[in-house]
């Protein structure tokens, strides 16, 4: 485990309110280390700061490095968890179980290496639905939750779409170890790529998220990308945005905090302001218990 670079930040912003627990730990300075979990071990960095404590939850094989125009954009009044999942980006570990059950219980284990007790969960894509089930699960950790362009309930997986699926990861596979030591690749083959995105699609069945969506009662802001996705073909990837019409109608602490022109995959390069925006919004909405306060 290294340190890094002192955290020279005042903090004097809404972003060190009281919503940090006096329970969760502070630290003055970046740190950068490896979280054991599990039979696995993550790469995490944590800038400190008496901030309050955002954790992101990446892509499903993206890295951490994606979040960097939202963490400058929000600046040093906060204070940024960022990790790689399982196998991704260049130093965490492979491990026997990528699951998506692995993924939620990840966020607890980095949480709790760094003593904090509560946070704003920001989750993108796979890490959407990850962050969505966190919140759901943890009401009394959650300090609310920003989901950029997942968690949307939608059945969109079928039997073509898993042969699809797999035939796009098999044919990808010949170059991905040639990416691996730059961390733009998964250290995962192509089987369990395609396991995890079909698993991924079980999970985003309108009968398995939306139960979730419903029962999540902190603030939760939805940052929406247009156009289309990775994999998806004419206008899938609109027509599953359109779920969410029926999730905020079902649950008032839901809304969508922006739809941005950028598409999913360029969102958080081009449309990183919109993301810091409601990350604020959502810092804003929770009273220190996180529930908002009343009359929001």
């Amino acid at each position: 485990m290294t340190m890094a670079k002192k955290n020279t930040s005042s903090a004097t912003s809404p972003a060190t309110s009281s919503t940090t627990s006096s329970a969760t730990s502070s630290t003055d300075s970046t740190w950068t280390g490896m979280v054991p979990v599990d039979d696995t071990a993550l790469a995490v960095t944590d800038t400190g700061g008496p901030g309050i404590p955002v954790v992101y939850l990446n892509g499903q094989f993206a890295t951490q490095g994606y979040w960097r125009r939202v963490i400058a954009e929000l600046g040093t009044e906060w204070r940024h968890i960022t990790y790689d999942e399982r196998a991704r980006g260049k130093k965490s570990k492979r491990s026997a179980d990528y699951s998506f059950e692995a993924a939620v219980r990840d966020v607890d284990a980095v949480l709790a290496a760094r003593g904090v007790d509560r946070a704003l969960v920001v989750g993108w894509s796979y890490g959407a639905v990850v962050g969505a089930h966190w919140a759901g699960r943890n009401p009394e950790r959650a300090l609310g939750v920003v989901l950029v362009d997942g968690a949307f309930p939608y059945d969109w997986l079928d039997d073509a779409m898993e042969v699809r699926i797999r035939k796009l990861f098999r044919r990808m596979s010949w170059f991905m170890p040639l990416l691996r030591p730059t961390g733009l690749a998964p250290r995962m083959n192509a089987e369990q790529q395609a396991d995890s995105n079909i698993e991924l699609g079980r999970l985003s069945r309108e009968s398995e998220l939306r139960p979730v969506l419903d029962a999540i009662t902190v603030p939760v802001r939805y940052v929406v990308a247009s156009g289309t996705s990775f994999g998806s073909k004419g206008d899938e990837q609109e027509r599953i945005r359109t779920s969410l019409d029926a999730v905020t109608a079902r649950n008032p602490n839901i809304r969508i905090g922006a739809k941005v022109a950028g598409s999913h995959g360029t969102l958080l390069k081009k449309d990183y302001p919109a993301i810091a925006e409601s990350v604020r919004e959502v810092a804003a909405l929770d009273g220190g218990d996180g529930l908002p306060r009343s009359g929001e």
